[in-house]
């Protein structure tokens, strides 16, 4: 199979130091069983949450700790998302992508300060912006210094508390940056409904299908032993069962893909 793709996926938020190795334990077989690259992503720090009551994470430099031990123990590379600027030095210290959410993609010193670190950027589109307007963000970590930049699509906001995901952007995109992330478990959400996000998990295997066959480099999903009792995101993570049922069926979609990509 192709090494030409890779996966993101680790829970949502930091919830224990033990969680985390044992989640980050079990990508690393499946990365060996499939012989695919699985990036571990988790959250120091929630700092979207819908309510100032949910929980957010352990903070950066516990966070950060917690973090390199997943790389120490397991070879695996690691991302996590930033939320002011002077967070990309010490994360970047620890993590190999710095990743920009998707409500701040627009913050320039933010993106500023993520390219400066030299290391691989992962900039989420915003619910709110256009697929071509990205070029605009990905040309701040260009004149920065930075090229090595991802966008990730997840979604785009339809009315209240809905999201939708045109595809499209996926093929838009990747025209002025390095490749696309597409993100199955946000673009699933129902944001802030109700004091907190809900979510429609019953269509994460086809959006995943979907965007490995509009050309996505990469998928990026949040997983969990026991998602219903995870702190955040609960609604739209996967269980690690789920997670690994969907790898082969994704690998065949890239497969194809790729075959179709290489012919004239």
């Amino acid at each position: 199979m192709s090494t030409n793709h890779f996966f993101i996926a680790g829970p949502c938020v930091i919830e224990s130091e033990k969680l985390i190795l044992d989640v980050a334990e079990f990508l690393k077989r499946l990365s060996e069983r499939y012989s695919i690259e699985i990036v571990f992503k988790s959250s120091f720090d929630k700092a979207n949450r819908t309510s100032i009551t949910s929980f957010r994470g352990p903070g950066l430099e516990e966070g950060l700790k917690i973090l390199k031990k997943v790389k120490d123990e397991f070879g695996l590379r690691l991302t996590t998302d930033i939320h002011i600027p002077s967070q990309a030095k010490p994360v970047s210290e620890v993590v190999d992508i710095v990743q920009i959410p998707a409500f701040l993609c627009r913050q320039t010193d933010l993106v500023v300060e993520a390219a400066k670190t030299g290391k691989t950027v992962n900039i989420k589109k915003g619910q709110f912006m256009a697929p071509w307007d990205m070029k605009y963000i990905v040309e701040k970590a260009y004149a920065s210094g930075n090229q090595d930049v991802y966008l990730t699509e997840r979604g785009s906001c339809f009315g209240y508390n809905n999201l939708i995901v045109d595809f499209r952007s996926i093929r838009i995109m990747r025209e002025f940056c390095k490749g696309v992330i597409y993100d199955v478990t946000h673009s699933m959400q129902i944001p802030s409904a109700g004091g907190k996000s809900g979510g429609t998990k019953q269509f994460a295997r086809w959006l995943a299908y979907a965007a490995a066959s509009t050309g996505a480099k990469a998928l990026f999903l949040e997983v969990h032993p026991k998602p219903e009792s995870a702190l955040s995101d609960a609604s739209v993570m996967l269980s690690l069962k789920e997670f690994e049922q969907l790898i082969p069926q994704v690998l065949e979609h890239w497969e194809v893909t790729d075959r179709y990509e290489e012919t004239p």
